[in-house]
This record gives structure tokens, sequence and C-alpha cells, in this order.
């Protein structure tokens, strides 16, 4: 059989460091991972790209970063200690559990075909105790969504920061569901991270604001490298709707296992502000000092998560060629070497994204001078961008393992260099090579990535 695409991208992510699974000495925990030095790099990119565009580049929203562990009052408050739960089975035979809406027959284990329980509900929050002793007055709970910090921070954004609508508080950070997850790598895990806003808005322009925020998010897929064929919208039906929501979008991509939710932006309305205000006996209305009122606004949420977005943009670079150039790289005196290119793997992804920008490579390293110099190119390049020194392979290796996570450009330090202070620049998506000279490096780097 065939691999498949996400077999290549699973094999893709352990080979080169960009996701393990976790705790894999030890026969692994389902459904966590552990992002490697090239994973971590990326999602920290994709995390700065996303603040970048909401935060640091808009007047109209504020960061937040909010604690995980919240009074549980919080989450009787947003309904989820009643209303966050799915019905689920547990086979008699092989005890696994089993989300009951994904059983095509409700009384026999897909897996053993043993007989299942009745279906009954399960909270999806984890719970836990805060304190040394474990009392049922000292339980907390991992929060399921970090939205739920930016409503109960309201009163403090508008007494501190004095916004006026529209505006937004924007958060990414770790949440937490206790449910059961049906693989397809990160794309559904029980610990991830969300990238938030809760945007605010006068309840009349609330149509017009989904719509827009619907849109912007929608481009920022695309700007970011994402095929235009490979993302859709779709609107949510009615059945579908959370208890609290007057309308939602989803930004759906085409992963290897389907179209699926890479972000949600939902009209939550005012149900979140009106019941914090129930429970902490707490006035958290906007005052519109222009038209004298006072209410509540409607919220706007785009919801993405980090986790899957991240799946989403090695799925769409992952790219196999067939190719076939050759460079000729100078070893010494007239003798050259000719690197034949033929087939390769390459993760083409946006520069702002891309782990590392440069690599620097020595073509021979049995030669000091040569190895000395590179490994000083390549300190003087990571002050100003991510940049990598690699000497562990033959040069041709060094390519195709820089290719294979997304490297923009290769420098190569050979016997020429020595002679002319050149390096060769080779591009990751065009192949081509041109000589550089070594005190022109960095600008030429910042004139390509900035």
């Amino acid at each position: 059989m065939p691999e498949s695409l996400m077999d290549k991208i699973v094999s893709l992510c352990k080979r080169r460091g960009f996701i393990f699974q976790g705790s894999e000495i030890y026969g692994g925990l389902a459904n966590t991972w552990d992002y490697g030095p090239y994973g971590v790099e990326l999602k920290n990119n994709l995390k700065k790209a996303w603040w970048k565009s909401n935060v640091q580049e808009r007047n109209d929203i504020l960061g937040m970063d909010c604690a995980i562990l919240m009074h549980s009052r919080v989450w009787e408050a947003s309904g989820h200690v009643h209303n966050f739960f799915d019905l689920k089975s547990d086979c008699k035979n092989c005890k696994k559990r089993f989300k009951s809406a994904d059983l095509k027959d409700p009384s026999a284990c897909p897996e053993c075909g043993g007989q299942l329980t009745d279906a009954r509900p399960f909270n999806l929050m984890f719970k836990t105790y805060q304190g040394p002793v474990e009392e049922s007055g000292n339980e907390v709970y991992l929060r399921p969504e970090t939205a739920q910090g930016m409503f109960v921070n309201f009163l403090n954004i508008l007494d501190s920061r004095h916004p006026k609508l529209p505006f937004g508080l924007a958060q990414i950070g770790k949440s937490f569901r206790n449910e059961i997850t049906p693989g397809n790598f990160t794309f559904r895990t029980r610990e991830f991270e969300q990238m938030e806003i809760e945007y605010f808005v006068n309840p009349q322009d609330a149509p017009q604001a989904l719509e827009a925020w619907i849109q912007n998010r929608f481009n920022w897929y695309l700007a970011l490298g994402i095929k235009n064929e490979n993302l859709r919208k779709r609107q949510h039906g009615h059945d579908e709707l959370a208890h609290y929501a007057h309308a939602c979008m989803d930004v759906e991509y085409n992963f290897p296992f389907g179209w699926a939710e890479l972000e949600g932006i939902a009209n939550r309305a005012d149900y979140d502000l009106k019941q914090h205000a129930q429970y902490s006996a707490k006035d958290l209305q906007y005052f519109d000092d222009t038209r004298k009122e006072k209410f509540y606004p409607y919220i706007i949420e785009p919801s993405g998560g980090v986790d899957r977005a991240v799946l989403a943009f090695l799925v769409d670079a992952y790219t196999e060629e067939k190719v076939n150039p050759s460079t000729k790289l100078r070893i010494d005196g007239e003798q050259s070497r000719t690197i034949k290119e033929d087939n390769r793997i390459v993760l083409k992804l946006n520069r702002e994204l891309a782990p590392v920008k440069a690599a620097v490579l020595p073509l021979l390293r049995n030669r000091p001078e040569i190895v000395e110099l590179a490994k000083n190119i390549s300190v003087d390049l990571k002050k100003s961008f991510a940049a990598v020194y690699d000497d562990t392979g033959s040069i041709g290796k060094l390519y195709r393992r820089q290719d294979e996570v997304g490297t923009l450009y290769c420098v190569t330090v050979d016997v020429q260099t020595l002679e002319d202070q050149q390096v060769t620049v080779r591009d990751r998506d065009t192949m081509q090579q041109e000589r550089i000279s070594i005190d022109r490096l960095k600008e030429y780097f910042i004139d390509k990535l900035f």
C-alpha cells in the first residue's frame, strides 16, 4: 500500500525534529505531542505572525495572558459545568470508551464487537484540586478555552485602558479538554493552544463586524501561503450553533483526512458578559458617553487552534519534486565538485513561518579554515534572524536536509571563499545559486526576508 500524505508528514516531523510522540520512551501517551527544535520554531513563528497581524498592527486590540486556573464560579457562569459534555459509551469487553455520536452501531464496540454500555454524559473539563487537601470546596478546572479569562477582565480593561467600542482583547494560550480524540496526528488533542480574539461591538454593528472578521481571518491564512483551493468557509446550521451563539462561520482546511475546522468566527452576542455580571454581582455594562447609555456589548470571537494551524501549514507546504539541476562548488585549486540534485522533498513554507532562514554549510569538513569561517558567518547571521550551522553530512545531503525543514537559503563556504571572500547562496524554491560577498551577506538576506 502506498504511503499516505499524512504518513509522510508524520514521518518527516519525527525524522527532522518537528514533532515527537509524547513520552515516547515509555510507550507514548495517546494524543500528546512534543515539539522538537524545528517544530517549536515553526509554532513560535506562527504565533508571532498572528500577534503581529492582530495586536501590533492594529489600534483597536489589546493583548492579554490570563491564568489557566480560574475560580470555579467562572465555569458555572459560562455554562461549562452544566453544558460542556459529550455522550459516551464504554465497551464491557475491551474497556475502551467511545463518543456516542461517532458510533454507527450504538450497541456494538467498533474495535472488538463487544457490548457497549448505555450512553451517559461525560464532562470534558479536567478537574484538579487547589491546596494540599482534596476536598470538594477546593475543586478547580484546567480551562477548556482561553475566552473566559478575557471576559472576566472586561471591567479591568475598561478601568485601566478606557477603550472605545469597537475594541478587542487577544490571547494565545493553552487549553485542556478531556475528550475522546480521533487521532489525525496533532489535529485534535486534549492539551492544545488557542489563538483567540474577543471583539466587543455595539449590538447593532455585530453582523457587519462578524462578516469583516470572517474575511480578515480567511485572508490571513492565504497571505501566509495556504493554497486557495485548500481553504473554504462553512456556515454553521442552527442545529450546530453553541447555546450562546447567534451565528458562526468556520474557516476549513482540506486536510489529508478531509475538510475540517481551522478556525471558527462566532457572534457570541452578550451572553458571556451578562452571565458573569449575574454570577459575580458586578456591573459589566459598557457606558457609551456619546449616546449616554449603558449596554452589554456583543462579542465577535475569532478562535483558531495553533496546533491544527501548524499541521495545515506543514501539509500545504509539503512538496515532492523531480529536478535535475547541478551545482558546481570549488574544492581546491582548479578542481570543482558537481552536486547533482535529482529528487527532493521540500517544505515550501512562507518566509515568515520557515523555522530557519539560512543554513551555513562548509563544503569540506576536514579543512579547519573553512569550518571556522562558516561558523563565524553563522554566528553573525544569528544576530539578525534564525540561522544554523551544519556540517554533519556531505553537501548534497545537507541541501536535502535543509529542503525538508523548509530552510529558505543555504550558504556554502568552499575553498574559493578563502580566496575571494564570497560564498554560494542557494535559494530553496528556485534552487538557483549566486555568489555573494561575505561583507554584504547580511544586507542581502535582510533585503530578501524583511
